[in-house]
């Protein structure tokens, strides 16, 4: 009732003052990639308990002058449509908004006191109350079902002892020594402290409460390294801390704990008691009482990720299918998965209502960027709640198309090709190929126009058709495709990439003279080894790329996920299979321009990787540049350094092919 009483107050006040909602709306006057990094983007949403309202992000750019980063802040809007405003402000951003169960508050985080803390407001605004007062900062939070307690995930503090070793720079690292554990709290929403639930060692990366409020259920790993991220298990302790029960310790990944809303069972996505470090996630449900475990039906892509459930306590699940993402509906009882919303887009971010009767989410396609969108469950539609880019002004867009292609050993194929902006059949353009990371990434039918370390509509504007293909281990098309790349990186996903450049040829679009090739991470890897195979494309731009596995195995941070692509270590006998798919034991063919772009900060493809390619390219006299971007991980965060990518590979691209 309270919800309902401040719902139609501001409803009123709306329609006597005639306040209306003012984005910051995109007007772009040319694709470039800095007005494309520019535009606003709204995040996932959340819905009240009783679907009423919606809180939803939006995130903005700040680039002038020093600035480089991004602000983002939270609207709330009436399901119905009456009402929609800015509830946050200021030069903080603020994340992850969540309903209170009685509908009176919104809380957030936010780093406004220096540490990422939780904040609350009532929804007829005010001031913000802060609620967690901790060390550190906090990670993730989830009220509890009677809304008197909140539980939040936080890391260790540095000791006392570390404390002083780094004021006398004495504070030498022993690898794998004195982990900062995320650890599960619980506090009183109206109390000054929290206390973690659990007593040892275990790294928490997910959790969930029970619907009486009695037991939280946790995902855990034995340390916060990376790679034990294979050791997951799922675990239940009661909310007011005590013993840990372990429920699920098979080998493998455990993951997403779910309570069923009666509070009997849990579901989970899980590797299924054998590890699969290529990637899978299929789903479980456990019986807490009896402990009989239950594998569900698989879906399509057997990469599921739990949403919530339904109304009849049906799972909700949401996963890629192909170019497209969906959400599903998959039956406790064993039925078969159901398709909930069109394959005609992207839907991703949702959220539902606690009688699970609406949901919440995010839809764009190819053609129309983001917007927040809610729906019965019952009947799915899309009705627009955010309004972000309504009076938005777009120029004149390369269209897109989904392609497919058979592949030399007749496997099918799946691509998307954006044409240049005002292409006409017949036209005979330069064409791009963009091979995406993973190798288990995907390309989407989502927006083109948004700004990326690739700002494809930029590159169509240029006079560039892009081809964008799904190779054999992406994700989308199911385990068996997504696998199909085991020990074969460089032979079959290459001839999966090489057939849709002669679809394209074939289709009298692209001009087999003016080829160019880019891609970041595992498509930086591809970039070098096409170089490697063929003379065909007249300039590459490698990003975050891998071009040695034997050195790129001991020094990344993910080790275990080559392993499982490559069978296991080099040493063990293995080591023909790691130099034959490393693209620097073929630097004799190599005679293309090829650029590097790397992070300085990488870790996931350390930036050795780069420099070894780079100097075998110098070594070779082929033309080359390496390009540093600073103060980056695996791939540029700040919207200056992304707008920066796109600029120099066009650049590196002019040199060598006339548009």
């Amino acid at each position: 009732m309270a919800q309902l009483r401040f719902f139609l107050l501001i409803t009123l006040l709306f329609v006597i003052t005639g306040i209306q909602s003012i984005y910051s709306q995109a007007v772009i006057e040319s694709w470039t990639p800095e007005a494309m990094v520019d535009q606003p983007v709204v995040g996932p949403p959340a819905i009240s308990p009783d679907g009423s309202m919606v809180a939803y992000i939006i995130r903005e750019t700040k680039m002038e002058g020093e600035e480089s980063q991004f602000l983002s802040h939270i609207w709330v809007a009436s399901a119905d449509g009456m009402m929609n405003r800015q509830f946050t402000r200021g030069d903080q951003s603020v994340s992850n908004p969540q309903f209170s169960p009685d509908g009176e508050y919104l809380t957030f985080t936010s780093r406004r006191s220096g540490e990422n803390q939780v904040y609350r407001m009532y929804l007829n605004g005010g001031e913000a109350e802060q609620i967690t007062h901790t060390k550190n900062g906090i990670g993730s939070y989830a009220w509890s079902p009677d809304g008197n307690r909140i539980a939040f995930t936080m890391s260790d503090s540095k000791s006392e002892e570390e404390k002083t070793r780094e004021k006398e720079k004495r504070d030498v690292t022993v690898v794998d020594t004195d982990f900062k554990f995320s650890r599960i709290y619980v506090q009183g929403v109206e109390a000054d402290s929290a206390k973690a639930i659990y007593e040892g060692d275990l790294h928490t990366s997910s959790f969930d409460w029970s619907p009486d409020g009695e037991t939280i259920v946790f995902a855990h790993q034995p340390t916060p390294k990376i790679e034990d991220r294979y050791k997951m298990d799922i675990s239940t302790v009661p909310a007011d801390s005590g013993s840990v029960m372990n429920i699920i310790d098979w080998e493998g990944t455990d993951s997403s704990p779910r309570f069923t809303p009666d509070g009997n069972s849990v579901a989970f996505t899980s590797h299924g008691g054998e590890l699969e470090a290529i990637g899978l996630q299929d789903l479980y449900v456990v019986n807490l009482s009896s402990g009989e475990i239950r594998d569900l039906p698989h879906t399509y892509d057997r990469n599921a990720s739990i949403v919530g459930f339904d109304d009849n306590s049906q799972l909700l699940i949401q996963e890629p299918r192909r170019s497209v993402s969906a959400l599903y509906r998959v039956p406790l009882n064993g039925g078969d998965p159901t398709l909930l919303t069109e394959e005609d887009g992207i839907y991703r971010g949702f959220a539902v209502s606690n009688d699970g009767s609406h949901v919440v989410f995010n839809y764009q396609n190819s053609d129309q960027p983001a917007e927040v969108y809610t729906s019965e469950l019952d009947q799915i539609s899309k009705q627009k709640i955010s309004t972000l880019h309504d009076e938005s002004e777009f120029p004149e867009m390369g269209k897109t198309e989904v392609l497919t292609w058979t592949s030399d050993d007749g496997t099918e194929i799946e691509g998307l090709l954006t044409y240049p902006v005002g292409y006409e059949e017949g036209d005979r353009v330069p064409l791009i190929l963009m091979v995406h990371g993973g190798p288990a990434g995907v390309y989407s039918q989502s927006w083109t126009g948004a700004g990326s370390i690739y700002a494809i509509q930029y590159f169509a504007d240029k006079g560039y058709a892009l081809l964008r293909p799904n190779p054999r281990g992406s994700t989308g098309y199911g385990k068996e495709f997504r696998y199909a790349n085991f020990q074969d990186w460089g032979f079959g996903d290459y001839e999966d990439l090489m057939s849709g450049v002669d679809k394209v040829i074939e289709m009298g679009v692209a001009d087999p003279d003016r080829l160019a090739e880019m891609g970041w991470s595992y498509g930086g890897y591809m970039t070098s080894w096409i170089v490697s195979q063929t003379d065909r494309f007249k300039a590459v731009s490698m990003g975050a790329g891998l071009s040695n596995l034997v050195s790129m195995v001991g020094t990344t941070d993910i080790p275990g996920y080559l392993l499982g692509h490559m069978g296991g270590p080099y040493w063990n006998g293995n080591m023909e299979t790691y130099e034959r798919h490393s693209a620097v034991y073929y630097m004799d063919n190599v005679v293309t321009p090829t650029q590097i772009i790397h992070g300085s900060n990488d870790m996931r493809v350390p930036l050795g990787q780069g420099q070894e390619f780079y100097w075998a390219l110098q070594e070779k006299g082929v033309d080359t540049e390496m390009i540093l971007l600073p103060r980056t991980g695996h791939g540029p965060t700040e919207p200056k350094l992304i707008s920066e990518v796109s600029t120099r590979i066009l650049q590196w691209f002019d040199q060598y092919i006339e548009r």
